[in-house]
């Protein structure tokens, strides 16, 4: 029975695609373990949900680990933190995915020490037709993946509604919903699907996205997203789903519960005035940010915004202001044009120098910025900056 609120008969927290062990290849080494381990990080924050809102399980919808056989670090770190807990009146069923699916030599194996050790009350699902009680009023149906990809619809395997059968009915399974834009029928879920079975919950994953499929169906169907998002552009990203089932027998009801660190967002500065009133934005801490300077810029304009993006990102004695950086300079140009005044009175030969180095930046062949970098750096030099 749930616990807490007489008018709820059982309680759930539906997470879904963790992705545990997933890399980011277009990041600094430095980076790539900041975000990395944040895919781990979140899960206490997911965890910790469940214990404050008094679910009665914890239902994990596949996707929990990038790869069926991840490296040690993955694995033994979600073992820790599932021994951490007391799941013993709080049961947790993890779901393979598409990413991580169910076979003989995957993580999810009888053999393989994360299955072994998995402390009591948290479950694997590893059968095409596995069931077991949530709380004393409700049943859980589930289904594997077993592929990477696959036509078939999961949601076929769970058994639709006997008569009589009075109990909360929810299942989970692991697909795509054929509204999604360039469907590419992997465990294809069609809209009726939950309807078709009987239930009055489908918990699924896949996409990373908060989502309720149809928005107000009778039945819900819905990704609680991914806990951190993974990529840039991913919107609604970083939540879990509490879902309540009243006694009355209405519709479940869901709340949106935010566990997630990171926001990842795109921003674009085209003076050094956007880029200072960037730096005096809160917030940046907790921010993934792809930043496009778009500025041909004199050289001061030029030193001035090198200056900032070292605020913004940190160098290798100081931390950044944004949490993690990665600046897009393809159209950060320097200006050259304007430069003979600073280099009067130069030796000769420095002088020759100067003159090789602009007509090659003039030229507009592929040594051009290179041509203007070096004459930017020269003049710093004469400037007495470096």
């Amino acid at each position: 029975m749930s616990q807490g609120d007489p008018d709820v008969a059982l309680k759930l927290l539906h997470t879904a695609d963790w992705h545990l062990g997933m890399r980011f290849p277009s990041f600094s080494e430095e980076h790539q373990r900041t975000l990395m381990r944040a895919r781990m990080d979140v899960l206490d924050s997911v965890f910790g949900a469940a214990e404050s809102a008094g679910v009665d399980a914890v239902l994990c919808a596949g996707d929990l680990f990038d790869d069926p056989l991840p490296a040690d670090p993955w694995w033994q770190g979600l073992l820790e933190r599932l021994k951490a807990r007391d799941w013993s009146q709080r049961p947790v069923f993890l779901l393979p995915g598409n990413h991580d699916p169910l076979t003989n030599k995957s993580v999810w194996s009888e053999d393989h020490p994360f299955r072994r050790g998995l402390p009591g009350g948290v479950h694997v699902v590893d059968r095409d037709d596995f069931e077991a009680p949530l709380s004393d009023c409700g049943v859980l149906l589930a289904a594997p993946c077993r592929t990477r990809a696959g036509q078939t619809g999961l949601w076929k395997n769970l058994p639709r509604r006997e008569a009589g059968d009075e109990r909360i009915r929810v299942g989970m399974i692991h697909g795509q919903t054929t509204d999604i834009e360039g469907f590419q029928n992997t465990f294809p879920i069609p809209a009726e699907a939950a309807e078709d079975r009987g239930l009055d919950y489908l918990a699924i994953g896949d996409t990373h996205a908060f989502r309720e499929v149809p928005p107000g169906a009778t039945v819900p169907t819905v990704y609680p997203s991914a806990p951190e998002p993974t990529k840039f552009g991913e919107q609604d990203a970083g939540y879990v789903a509490l879902v309540f089932f009243p006694r009355n027998g209405r519709r479940a009801l869901l709340r949106k519960e935010r566990v997630g660190r990171w926001r990842w967002v795109e921003r674009t500065v085209n003076s050094v005035a956007d880029l200072r009133a960037l730096a005096a934005e809160g917030d940046l801490a907790t921010k993934v940010m792809r930043l496009h300077v778009k500025l041909d810029a004199t050289p001061p304009e030029y030193e001035a915004v090198e200056a900032l993006l070292r605020t913004l990102g940190g160098t290798d004695a100081t931390h950044g202001r944004v949490g993690v950086l990665q600046v897009d300079r393809s159209q950060f140009r320097l200006r050259t044009d304007d430069l003979e005044a600073a280099f009067d009175g130069l030796p000769d030969e420095l002088e020759q120098v100067v003159a090789r180095l602009q007509a090659q930046a003039e030229s507009g062949g592929e040594d051009a910025e290179a041509a203007k970098r070096a004459l930017y750096h020269l003049y710093r030099s004469v400037r007495g900056n470096d």
